[in-house]
């Protein structure tokens, strides 16, 4: 996230936060109170709401729109004009979730609020494509460190891990097939992953016994 973060007060004018917007070159803003809890969230098309109702006729209140849409463009204040609650995310959160909540709400930037709701920073689209620039060397020392020999009660034993592009392969043998579906999607989780590919492999079964015979009268050569 970038901790230094330009925002609003609920009393920023209209013109404030255009102002804003055009010299500091952002599309969203967010709006805090006098404590640093983010209440909402003003956007460019929060804005945009008062030019497409520029029409007096239309600011009457035409049926076909929503309210809130003729709410917003009848604002004078941030606090007036902005999106609540905001959609936000903790600095704990991962950066998976992060680009989640800003596919499914359609938005380009989350504040980033500790528990208190109290701001701490900010993630943008940007930001979070970030992350694919990592290395495939770190990528892959943190595979092994974190999930090949970590993440399992008995490791995975004789799995290799190589990375090239971002893409991880997983070759070897693991105590149990089960284990495999849970390891390609811990693999997945690691920052920077752009896919995962599995070859790995159960236990060789030893053969002993009356199958170990069986097995040597079927090489067996005839008379």
């Amino acid at each position: 996230m970038t901790r230094r973060v330009i925002a609003l007060a609920g009393g920023a004018t209209f013109k404030d936060i255009v102002r804003t917007m055009e010299t500091q070159l952002i599309s969203a803003l967010p709006v805090i109170d006098s404590g640093s809890h983010v209440i909402g969230v003003v956007s460019e098309a929060d804005v945009l709401r008062k030019e497409e109702f520029r029409d007096s006729d239309q600011l009457r209140g035409p049926r076909s729109r929503p309210p809130g849409a003729l709410v917003k463009a009848r604002a004078v204040t941030a606090e007036d004009l902005m999106t609540a609650p905001a959609v936000t995310v903790h600095p704990k959160a991962p950066v998976a979730r992060a680009a989640r909540l800003m596919a499914r709400r359609r938005v380009k930037r989350l504040p980033v609020v500790d528990d208190e709701g109290v701001l701490q920073g900010i993630v943008s689209r940007a930001d979070l494509l970030r992350v694919f620039l990592r290395s495939d060397p770190d990528i892959a020392e943190e595979v092994r460190r974190e999930i090949v020999g970590g993440r399992f009660p008995e490791g995975l034993g004789s799995v290799r891990v190589e990375v090239h592009e971002g893409v991880v392969t997983l070759t070897g043998r693991v105590p149990d097939t089960s284990l495999v579906p849970l390891a390609e999607r811990l693999v997945r989780s690691v920052e920077g992953v752009v896919d995962v590919r599995c070859v790995l492999t159960g236990p060789r079964h030893r053969m002993t016994g009356e199958s170990e015979k069986a097995g040597a009268a079927a090489h067996r050569p005839g008379p």
